[in-house]
């Protein structure tokens, strides 16, 4: 048993139990180009919530990983076959659940691990924090916390270098052959703002990409996901204590 995974806890154990700050992953599941598993974020959100625990639990942090919700936004992408979808009213309506109970049960912070590039949950937490002052709400994206150019090779958001060596690490018996993915060519916008990134567009997921990926990932290894999930474990470890410790009603320096 580990302590500070909610779905592994007991009872006995949780009743005396002091939580400082819950940590609620959150994953997608859709097509990752050819060779990775429709699962890949969900692998990703609940290792990554769990070793970064790890440390943080060891570390003297008072805090609890809830269960990965495994379905994310991929409103760009429904024409891709059994790629789940969950809208952002149906996030803002989850997580104004959970954060019911945990109100109820003085949990004051959250903070959600986010794990999937269609998630955005700015605006969901900024609905709530009104709705809830007494609590402090924050989200990361993990996939932001490091430069991937100092473990990478190519660039890439969906199922690139990056995501296939975590999962090579991970899970390795549930990636195909490298030979064969798909390269993950990328089609541009026309748009001169959208591609510079100050300006937005949902990306149609099936006419941007021919593979279902964003990203080359054939120079993917095993040994390169390893060194990359040992750092940003590590990384993100840091946060969690940081916002364990953190005084929710005075945050500021």
């Amino acid at each position: 048993m580990r302590p500070y995974i909610l779905a592994e806890s007991n009872w006995k154990d949780l009743k005396h139990t002091n939580i400082d700050l819950a940590i609620l992953p959150w994953g997608a599941t859709e097509a990752h180009n050819f060779h990775l598993p429709y699962g890949t974020d969900n692998f990703e959100a609940e290792s990554i919530a769990a070793e970064a625990g790890r440390l943080a639990y060891e570390a003297g942090a008072h805090i609890m990983v809830l269960p990965t919700v495994p379905f994310g936004v991929n409103t760009g992408q429904s024409d891709i076959f059994l790629d789940m979808n969950l809208n952002p009213s149906t996030q803002l309506a989850i997580v104004n659940d959970i954060t019911e109970v945990l109100h109820r049960q003085k949990v004051r912070k959250l903070l959600i691990l986010n794990s999937h590039g269609g998630n955005d949950f700015k605006t969901i937490l900024r609905e709530l924090g009104l709705k809830f002052p007494d609590m402090f709400f924050s989200s990361c994206n993990w996939f932001k916390a490091l430069d991937k150019t100092q473990y990478f090779e190519h660039e890439g958001d969906h199922a690139d270098e990056m995501e296939t060596s975590l999962i090579l690490h991970l899970q390795p018996d549930l990636v195909l052959p490298l030979e064969e993915a798909g390269l993950g060519e990328e089609r541009k916008s026309l748009v001169e703002g959208i591609r510079e990134g100050w300006a937005w567009s949902e990306r149609k997921w099936s006419r941007v990409t021919r593979d279902t990926g964003i990203g080359n990932p054939k120079k993917a290894s095993k040994e390169k996901g390893e060194k990359y999930f040992k750092d940003i474990t590590k990384k993100v470890s840091k946060l969690f204590i940081e916002l364990a410790e953190l005084n929710q009603y005075d945050p500021y320096e």
